[in-house]
């Protein structure tokens, strides 16, 4: 059972040793002497991914469920605590907390921080944080699009039948799907790079902050991204969090099969209203208690609800002084999510259409018990086991949700910023509802035990929960 998932972590793993001589050539590049430390690296992970790749090579003509789960987590455990060694041989982290919660912030595409002075830190390592996000958030996309409806994760099954036309066998379904994601996710990338640069920023900005906007990482290259002051840089970058917040293969249902029908059209036109009404009640209550005049309001609204609800973390300005109703708002926003199939963390639009689909059902029921009423998500029906994987994924994720937050709590925190802590990042929408998490604020402050606490749960929010749960099953080990 372990070889495929081995010799597949070792290739991953080799690629994301590749990905450190980029940040090492800048680092030639801007004449830094540091630019051993990405080398070092390096040859580290290609060290370990090029020894699990040959020593586990095998032809691989199928990946059961089990290993399906088990190459997602040690895959995606791989890359966080390998993402590390950058930032301890830098001498950018003072211990292996903090950089373990850096490298998981940028590989779950969360967007928290422990530095308090962003600025201050090397290109390279700017570089390398938004390098990293870029492979979290294609890594994640594929994952959404091609494991989770095999595995049946928080109702993802629903979109099995869309993808009738290729193989039914996992592997070339996730070879097929996931060359139509990464074309999708570089054509987008490169056209927020261009964009972003036309719009003010220098090329290094535009690069960094187009990987981690794609990504809905929201790791800046700025403490703020007010600070860049540009109506046109805040403009494309709506757009682009947008981009990415929207399924990556509903593109290539538009552009090559012109495909307007499918659940995931379903899901952005709902994802796209949902955000509508939140901008729209933000502005006007904004421009009500007269925090700004109209169109600043708007212009406020619009980019931080965007940059939250799509989980990217972008802040323009410091929210949390908008009034006492804000941060109940951004708490909503944080927990609303994008579409399924797209660079988002939290909870997702789909999943909240079959709850919502769902209790209007019962609703009807207990009035008239005899009627038939379907779960209908658009037009289609949603079968029962669809809905009770949904049920069964929201009562995991508040579960673990109270679990970790008492578990921060014991590390010396009170009830009410151990939530706070482990809502933003589990949601993976990085800055929170506090003023020492928000966004004016960092992590830094945070003890080493609670930092472990919330790189865990980074990834298990960015897993859907129910992918690293499963593990700590009794059932999953038998067989």
């Amino acid at each position: 059972m372990w070889q495929p998932v081995f010799m597949i972590s070792g290739y991953f793993i080799s690629i994301l040793g590749i990905s450190m001589l980029i940040p090492a050539a800048y680092d030639i590049y801007l004449s830094n002497g540091d630019w051993s430390s990405f080398l070092t690296s390096s040859i580290i992970c290609l060290f370990i991914g090029l020894s699990l790749f040959l020593a586990n090579n095998t032809k691989i003509q199928r990946i059961s469920i089990r290993q399906a789960y088990l190459l997602t987590v040690v895959s995606w455990t791989a890359f966080i605590v390998l993402g590390t060694i950058p930032f301890s041989l830098y001498g950018v982290t003072e211990n292996f907390a903090d950089a373990l919660f850096e490298s998981a912030s940028a590989v779950t595409t969360t967007g928290s921080t422990i530095f308090a002075d962003v600025e201050k830190l090397p290109k390279a390592v700017l570089l390398w944080r938004a390098l990293l996000s870029a492979l979290g958030g294609v890594g994640i996309v594929i994952f959404a699009a091609a494991l989770m409806p095999f595995l049946g994760i928080g109702g993802m099954a629903i979109f099995q039948r869309e993808n009738s036309d290729v193989n039914e066998k996992m592997l070339p379904k996730i070879s097929y799907i996931a060359k139509i994601i990464i074309s999708v996710y570089l054509i987008l990338l490169g056209a927020a790079i261009v964009c972003l640069h036309f719009a003010g920023m220098s090329w290094f900005e535009a690069v960094c902050q187009a990987m981690t906007t794609i990504s809905t990482c929201g790791l800046s290259t700025r403490n703020s991204y007010g600070s860049f002051n540009s109506l046109g840089i805040d403009m494309v970058t709506i757009v682009f969090m947008l981009l990415g917040a929207i399924p990556l293969t509903y593109y290539h249902s538009i552009f090559l099969t012109r495909n307007f029908h499918s659940l995931r059209a379903e899901q952005v036109v709902v994802f796209l209203k949902v955000l509508f009404f939140y901008i729209l009640f933000t502005t006007l209550w904004l421009n009500f208690t007269g925090v700004y005049g109209f169109w600043e309001s708007l212009h406020q609204a619009a980019f931080n609800v965007i940059s939250v609800t799509t989980t990217t973390g972008y802040a323009t300005t410091d929210y949390l002084q908008w009034g006492a109703l804000a941060g109940s708002l951004f708490v909503v926003f944080s927990l609303t999510g994008g579409c399924t199939g797209s660079t988002t963390g939290s909870i997702k639009i789909l999943r909240w259409q079959v709850i919502f689909s769902y209790l209007k059902r019962n609703l009807i029921l207990s009035v008239d018990p005899n009627r038939v009423v379907p779960v209908k998500i658009g037009q289609a029906n949603t079968d029962k086991t669809v809905v009770n994987s949904v049920i069964f994924f929201i009562v995991a994720y508040l579960f673990c949700l109270v679990c970790l937050t008492l578990a921060v709590a014991l590390s010396g925190y009170d009830f009410f910023t151990a939530l706070g802590v482990v809502l933003s990042n589990m949601t993976n929408t990085g800055p929170g509802v506090m003023a020492d998490i928000g966004p004016s604020g960092n992590y830094s402050w945070l003890n080493s035990h609670a930092k472990y606490l919330l790189s865990f749960s980074m990834l298990l929010g960015r897993l859907d929960v129910i992918t690293i749960l499963v593990l700590f099953s009794k059932g999953f080990w038998q067989k």
